[in-house]
C-alpha cells in the first residue's frame, strides 16, 4: 500500500480545507517546496498535490510551485486540479509529473477523459470526489446526478489504471474514513484498476483497516500536519 502525503496549494501556500469548504481553510506552510522536502526526509517516495485554485477555476495558477517541487525533490508527484485539456496534461508530463489526475472533466467530457486514458495510459489517473453516493465536481462545489458506481463502471470500461476516491464528508475532519465505501470499491473494481483512498484518514487504525481492505494507496493530509499520523512510521510499515 503506497503512502501519499498530500499538499493542497492555494495561492502558492500549503493549506487544508474542511470537507472541501474554501471558507474553512487552514494554512500549514508558506513554502510548498520546504513541506515537500520534509516529507521526503521522512522517507516518502510519493506525493499527492492538488491545485485548489485550478480545481475551482479550471486553470493552473500553481504550476510554478508544482514544478519547483518536482525539480527540488526526488518525490514521484501526482497532480490534480484544473486538468481541463490535453495541453495541461502534456505540460505536467514535460516537467516530470508521475501522473495527472482528471477530475471535473471526467464528468463534463467523458470522451476527453477516455481519449486521455488511451493516449497517456498510466500517466493519467481519475479523481472521483464523492458527496453521499454522487460525484462532485468543480473543486467539490457542485454535486452531480452521477452515482459512484456509474462513474467507476465508465472509467473501468475506458481502461483507467488508477482511480483516486475521496469522500468529501470525511476530508479534513479527522473523524476517520469511509471504510464501507472503500471495501465496496475494492471488491467491485479493485481487480481492474488501482484504488487509492483519500479523505479523513486520521489514525494508525485507519491505515491498518485500509491495508486489510486492500486499497493500493492512501492519501494522508491533515493527520500529517497535526501529528496524528507519523509519516516515517507509516512509510516504513506500509509503503510498497
Amino acid at each position: 500500500m503506497k503512502i501519499f502525503p498530500a499538499i493542497d496549494l492555494k495561492d502558492g501556500h500549503v493549506v487544508r480545507l474542511l470537507k472541501g469548504d474554501y471558507s474553512k481553510m487552514t494554512v500549514y506552510g508558506e513554502d510548498s517546496l520546504e513541506v515537500a522536502r520534509g516529507f521526503q526526509d521522512a522517507g516518502a517516495e510519493f506525493l499527492h498535490v492538488v491545485d485548489l485554485d485550478g480545481a475551482k477555476d479550471g486553470n493552473t495558477p500553481n504550476f510554478a510551485a508544482v514544478s519547483e517541487i518536482i525539480e527540488g525533490t526526488d518525490l514521484k508527484v501526482e497532480i490534480g486540479g484544473g486538468i481541463r485539456n490535453e495541453q495541461i496534461v502534456m505540460e505536467y508530463a514535460s516537467i516530470g509529473a508521475l501522473r495527472v489526475i482528471i477530475g471535473t472533466m471526467a464528468i463534463r467530457d467523458p470522451e476527453f477523459t477516455a481519449r486521455m486514458i488511451r493516449r497517456h495510459g498510466k500517466n493519467v489517473a481519475v479523481g472521483v470526489d464523492i458527496a453521499g453516493d454522487r460525484v462532485a465536481i468543480n473543486g467539490w462545489t457542485q454535486v452531480t446526478e452521477t452515482t459512484v458506481d456509474q462513474m467507476f463502471e465508465t472509467l473501468i470500461d475506458d481502461g483507467v489504471h488508477t482511480i483516486i476516491c475521496t469522500d468529501i464528508s470525511k476530508d479534513g475532519a479527522m473523524e476517520g474514513t469511509n471504510m464501507d465505501l472503500y471495501r465496496h470499491l475494492v471488491k467491485e473494481y479493485g481487480g481492474y484498476a488501482d484504488i487509492i483512498a483519500s479523505g479523513g484518514i486520521s489514525s494508525e487504525n485507519d491505515l491498518e483497516q485500509l491495508a486489510e481492505i486492500g486499497v493500493d494507496g492512501v492519501i494522508i493530509g491533515k493527520a500529517l500536519y497535526t501529528g496524528a499520523i507519523d509519516l516515517a512510521g507509516a512509510v516504513e510499515r506500509y509503503n510498497e
